[in-house]
């Protein structure tokens, strides 16, 4: 039989105390040494051992003890030790500490009295309680608080002992009189809890008389009153209307505790517009008033939820969730963020850009640290914004266009992503935006920022002074030609360790970047690090933003540059009347590519020139000799219609997801539903009326409706032993994020009885067992349901093992049934997860666990087969469906997923079909910890097969 346990210590293992040491220390008279030694007894006690010899020394050296930490631990002791023999009859020994009791209840002391009524919450025993019933009740009258409330809670759990109506028959009546006339808060706390649990009607029928003092009543009763509405409304539902007013009235409680139950409770029981916005507005009273963290996100959370659920009311919030930004914490300031962005309309969204932008005016000014981070979250809100609404973008494109040569590169990366998307989708800011880009392009540090504000003037400078000043502003920033002089070669050694060192701004590197369909391509100089001012590298006072980087050695960015120059001659061709003009433009453009060339080919640079962007250079030489129409359409139309193509798919992305999270469930088609206009209306407050209607709405939408999947259930019913065993044993097991519970049925398939059967379990991997295993005696062909629970603390298959060791009366030796392993299956655990591409190829950059799979199929189809992984995986695929279109024989593609632990799971998946028409490739797992890389790894390896 389990026994409830009412005290937990934590016990150390290491030394254990002796029963005789123990023994020895209570006989004495020393009183420090007499409480250590009772503090070990109670820890062998809790730890499965009877010390049966103890009892008496306790009872003639403890008992007479006037120290009130002894007394106090004896009455633990007690608490803890068998009462009852094995028929369940309590010991004759009990009646000696009956009378010390009755004595302790009568005490002089306090204190003592105190901790005696609060050990009898904790006995279930009748034979010992009831003769102390007398002792109690007169403690109900003591003049000191501290004892009175303890009585009432000596009282409340005698009276729901099974017998306990009968040795209390009015014990609800005398505690109402004790609740009308006791003035400590805790004590009327206890009080009521006392009716609330044991004569529910009387609770209610005291709150309701005394409806209008609620508000006056301490923070410790107006909980309980809470958690009684919450308890009558549940099971009551025709009575909400009135309680919704207390709970309405108690909004303005002076303590936040309570204001933050009234509100969770107001949305859980009512969903009448008024009752929501009241809740609504005090989270966000306390989102301002409150300063611990915590304290906020969870506010929040409550708020996203709300959110969900009635977003119209939460709309007119916005503002004030906004507000939540004024705190230094970058978590707060995201999730106000992310709430924020879903509850933008066309009414309120000028209002929200225009708090965003003195966001991110301040950013500017002070040094705060994590600023840049900050001003980056700021930038991806006002961008999409911009987006959904484009009339608003006029007003922050060009406040944003001045962190283009911010020092946080993400930030600045954001910002010119931004101006790309922007230019494309609003036509009329286009010439302001390109004036400005063209002023302000020399401010950019970032190579990255660079090509992209490169690419911007190569496809949108349409106009002949646009194109001229777009030509004019990089040869400004090239500076002076050549990159070097003759005379330099000869110092070229410590000329580019000059330039290393004079540089910050890229840690010239050959590592490969990773392009978006999860290929390489080599790529100098691919990190970048905080930046210091710019500096003259080999050049004249003039030298650029595109010098400098180019003396670095970064010639990818070199290749756009050329790029950039060969599409604004191509252009220029088209605008510009004059031929001698377009030629001249032309010889400069063709002087500048050939002396990026020299510099890549020069020993200046401590390494040459790659191979992908020497290919793209010179190919930029050739078509500069020899233009013709179809290479111009190439190069001035197919880029951005290609451009065009990916952000009306983005768009549409987003849709379907909107969509998507758009489908409800419907009522059945036979449900009732009540007509608003046709209900009675007598005695209802507006308040009510709109409870019931919205609850009306509910019910039709089929919101009160939760689907229990019974087939799934089936599914997670294991076997562990087999039919023929003496034992048959079957687990259900529950996943709940940290937790697994084994649900495990024993069956007794013999004739006999079997005593001490114990179900033995072990864990491999981050699993732990929670409790020890129990005894059970099991009937002929009965059965048990035994419960195991398991602690999770990482994603990582799992495997629990064990026995099942019995003992039956005429075999003297213990029969043990091995169990099967259960393994635990890493898809729990695994939910499907966006990110941006930038986002994905960083963290495959940091990831150092990687596990690669070779490709083993019967599937002959990649799409097929991509669509298996991503299905068995439970993961999401982040590679546009366009990009996987047509039939080229080759395929890659992007896997993302997140586990409840909050750890990424990056998969790519590389395959191509082979002449045979088999698939054969890889798929690389990345991932920051190893036991998801190796979990998943050997799950698609189990699952890529494919056979039906």
């Amino acid at each position: 039989m389990e026994k409830s346990c009412t005290l937990l210590i934590h016990f150390d293992k290491g030394t254990p105390a002796i029963a005789n040491e123990i023994k020895e220390a209570l006989e004495g008279n020393d009183v420090p040494a007499k409480i250590d030694a009772m503090k070990k007894a109670i820890m062998l006690l809790l730890n499965g051992e009877t010390l049966p010899q103890l009892f008496i020394t306790i009872v003639r050296y403890v008992l007479p003890s006037e120290d009130h930490t002894v007394q106090k631990l004896l009455l633990l002791y007690l608490e803890i030790i068998e009462k009852t023999d094995s028929k369940g009859k309590v010991l004759p020994e009990m009646i000696l500490i009956c009378q010390n009791l009755r004595n302790n209840l009568q005490h002089p002391n306090e204190y003592i009295r105190g901790v005696t009524l609060r050990f009898l919450c904790r006995i279930k025993e009748t034979e010992i309680v009831e003769p102390l019933i007398p002792s109690i009740l007169q403690n109900l009258e003591h003049r000191h608080p501290f004892i009175r409330r303890n009585a009432i809670l000596a009282v409340m759990s005698i009276y729901k002992l099974p017998q306990g109506e009968q040795l209390l028959v009015d014990a609800p009546e005398m505690i109402e009189k004790v609740l009308s006339t006791e003035q400590d808060q805790s004590g009327r706390r206890n009080a009521f809890l006392m009716l609330f649990t044991c004569a529910q009607d009387r609770a209610v029928n005291y709150l309701l008389t005394h409806v209008d003092k609620v508000l006056d009543w301490g923070e410790l009763l107006q909980m309980v009153v809470l958690e009684l509405i919450r308890k009558v409304c549940r099971t009551n539902r025709g009575e909400k209307g009135k309680y919704i007013k207390i709970i309405i009235s108690l909004l303005n409680a002076p303590t936040a505790a309570v204001i933050y139950e009234c509100a969770s409770t107001l949305v859980s029981l009512s969903s009448a517009p008024t009752a929501v916005r009241a809740a609504a507005t005090t989270y966000c009273q306390l989102l301002l008033s409150q300063s611990d963290n915590n304290v906020k996100l969870i506010v929040l959370d409550r708020l996203n939820e709300l959110k969900s659920s009635h977003r119209e009311i939460m709309i007119d919030m916005i503002m004030d969730v906004l507000r939540a930004l004024s705190s230094p914490n970058l978590d707060i300031r995201r999730k106000t963020l992310d709430i924020v962005l879903e509850l933008i309309t066309p009414r309120n969204v000028n209002e929200v850009v225009l708090t965003l932008k003195k966001e991110v005016v301040k950013t500017q000014s002070s040094e705060i640290e994590k600023n840049g981070e900050y001003r980056q979250m700021l930038i991806q809100a006002i961008h999409s914004c911009a987006v959904k609404f484009p009339e608003v973008a006029s007003t922050v494109v060009h406040l944003l266009m001045d962190f283009l040569g911010d020092s946080n590169v993400a930030s600045a990366m954001d910002v010119v992503v931004f101006v790309r998307e922007i230019i494309e989708t609003n036509p009329k800011l286009r010439v302001s935006i390109m004036t400005r880009l063209l002023d302000t392009f020399y401010q950019i540090r970032a190579a990255r920022v660079c090509s992209c504000a490169l690419w911007i003037i190569g496809e949108y400078c349409l106009s002949l002074s646009e194109v001229e000043s777009g030509i004019e502003t990089i040869k400004q920033c090239l500076g002076e030609l050549p990159f070097y002089s003759v005379s330099e070669e000869g110092e070229a050694t410590d000329s580019s360790k000059k330039a290393q060192q004079v540089n910050s701004i890229t840690i010239s590197s050959k590592r490969p970047a990773i392009l978006a369909d999860g290929t390489y391509a080599t790529q100098s100089a691919a990190s970048e690090t905080a930046f210091s001012p710019p500096t003259i590298v080999q050049g004249s006072l003039s030298s650029g933003n595109l010098r400098s980087l180019l003396l670095t050695g970064d010639f990818f960015l070199g290749a756009v540059v050329a790029c950039t120059l060969t599409k604004l001659v191509l252009r220029l061709e088209e605008v510009q009347p004059s031929k001698a003009e377009v030629n001249k433009a032309t010889t400069q453009a063709l002087l500048v590519i050939v002396s990026m060339l020299q510099l890549g080919q020069s020993p200046v640079l401590s390494h040459p020139i790659d191979h992908d962007s020497y290919d793209r250079v010179v190919l930029c030489i050739r078509l500069l000799c020899n233009t013709g129409d179809e290479i111009r359409k190439i190069w001035l139309r197919s880029c951005r219609e290609s451009f065009v193509k990916m952000l009306s798919e983005k768009q549409l992305r987003e849709t379907e997801e909107l969509k998507a999270k758009a489908q409800v469930s419907h009522a059945q088609p036979d449900d009732l539903i009540d007509f608003y206009h046709l209900k009675s209306r007598k005695g209802m407050s507006q308040l009510e009326l709109e409870d019931e209607v919205q609850d009306d709405l509910k019910r039709a939408t089929g919101e009160f409706i939760k689907e229990g999947d019974d087939a799934n259930k089936l599914n997670r019913i294991l076997q562990l032993t087999g039919f023929s065993d003496p034992v048959y044993a079957e687990a259900y097991v529950t996943v709940h994020h940290y937790d697994i519970v084994l649900d495990v049925t024993v069956i007794n398939r013999t004739k006999e009885t079997l005593q001490n059967l114990c179900l033995e379990l072990a864990t491999m991997g981050d699993l732990k067992l929670v409790e020890r295993p129990q005894n059970y005696t099991l009937a002929p062909e009965s059965s048990k349901q035994i419960k195991a629970n398991i602690k999770v603390s990482s994603t990582e298959t799992g495997v629990i093992f064990g026995n099942i060791v019995y003992e039956t009366s005429n075999v003297l030796e213990r029969m043990v049934v091995v169990l099967n392993d259960i393994h635990i299956d890493i898809m729990d655990y695994i939910s499907p997860a966006i990110c941006t591409d930038a986002a994905f190829r960083t963290m495959w950059a940091e990831f150092e666990w990687e596990n690669k799979v070779a490709v083993n199929t019967v599937i002959q189809e990649e799409k097929e087969f991509l669509d298996h992984i991503v299905k068995s995986t439970n993961m999401k695929c982040l590679t546009a469906p366009s990009a996987l279109d047509g039939d080229c024989g080759f395929l890659a593609a992007n896997l993302y997923a997140k586990s409840v632990f909050g750890e990424d799971a990056l998969v790519n998946l590389s395959i191509e079909k082979q002449t045979d028409g088999k698939l054969s490739g890889y798929i690389r797992i990345r991932s920051k910890t190893q036991g998801i890389a190796l979990s998943l790894g050997d799950k698609i390896t189990l699952k890529q097969k494919g056979a039906s």
